[in-house]
């Protein structure tokens, strides 16, 4: 009886451990972002400071990335549990468009918000002479990583210009800061630029040569065959030298998890994102346009059930 008694006690003890052992183990949220000069890198290391610190157990990162295309293909291998999208790129990944840079259809991603609007921004030096669209022909010119967001966003708007990477006079395929570097070396003449107004890199370019903006016509954009792309305008004075308004395009920008991603994560992650927006607007001025009256709008694919549950109970569905 005794010896009985003794493993009884021997298996409660052990099955205690191991169930603590499961308990105990860490919660992996890792934060796919973009290039560090561009909107998503700061708003993405603050939502990962927010998860830290709200979500027992969880151990977070933050990892720079070539931004959409990468971070979707990324999340569908497992690779990450939140990622920065823009949401044509979010609607190729579920549709497979092989051309965007998606061998097969993406079916495991899930949104999590609808969030603030990139806004194409096309910059030269103002030496250049480059003052409209038809002004890039023959110019030096970079479109972000190949087969970025950046780089499908500029491919769109060139074609309903009537233009080709053909027309230009070089094409260069970099990220933001190393766009900025090229130009302020002039060996480049012009960047196109996809994130939230006020980024980085246009700002360092801004304050240290004369630049000009390329306005992209309302008209230009009706020409888009893609309801993500939206007429939109930079205000005046985002920039330093920027006297005037600037018609471009928006795309909203899309916060995308994965369905191996626990209903009850996906919830954390949704709510301390919108209790906490005035912080997230400290770590870059792009993410005060995050608003949930508008964060399920369009979404271009399912939302995760745990974000679900959370528009439900704040009444935003």
């Amino acid at each position: 009886m005794r010896l009985t008694k003794k493993i009884s006690l021997f298996a409660a003890a052990a099955a205690i451990t191991a169930s603590t052992a499961v308990l105990a183990a860490p919660t992996f949220i890792n934060v796919l972002t973009g290039g560090t000069s561009g909107v998503y890198y700061p708003i993405g290391v603050a939502l990962s400071q927010l998860y830290s610190n709200g979500i027992e157990g969880s151990k977070t990162s933050v990892q720079a990335t070539k931004a959409s295309v990468e971070n979707l293909n990324l999340l569908q291998a497992g690779r990450g549990e939140l990622a920065f999208a823009l949401g044509d790129s979010v609607a190729d990944a579920w549709n497979g468009v092989e051309d965007a840079g998606f061998k097969a259809p993406l079916k495991k991603i899930r949104a999590i918000a609808g969030t603030y609007p990139n806004y194409i921004q096309i910059v030269a030096n103002a030496e250049s002479g480059i003052k409209t669209l038809e002004d890039l022909k023959g110019k030096r010119i970079s479109v972000g990583a190949p087969k970025s967001g950046t780089e499908l966003n500029a491919r769109a708007i060139f074609e309903a210009a009537g233009l080709s990477y053909k027309d230009m006079g070089k094409v260069e395929f970099l990220p933001y800061a190393e766009s900025v570097e090229l130009i302020k070396n002039r060996q480049l003449d012009a960047t196109l630029q996809s994130s939230g107004l006020g980024m980085a890199a246009i700002r360092d370019l801004a304050s240290t040569m004369k630049i000009s903006f390329v306005a992209i016509p309302a008209e230009i954009t009706a020409k888009i065959d893609n309801a993500a792309y939206q007429a939109a305008t930079i205000p005046a004075g985002t920039y330093d030298g920027q006297d005037a308004d600037v018609p471009t395009v928006a795309i909203t920008n899309i916060l995308v998890s994965h369905e191996g991603v626990s209903d009850e994560v996906a919830y954390q992650m949704t709510k301390l994102m919108f209790d906490n927006l005035d912080r997230l607007g400290t770590a870059h001025s792009a993410a005060k346009d995050i608003k949930l009256e508008t964060a399920t709008k369009n979404l271009p694919i399912p939302l995760h059930p745990g974000a679900e549950r959370f528009y439900k109970e704040a009444g935003a569905l």
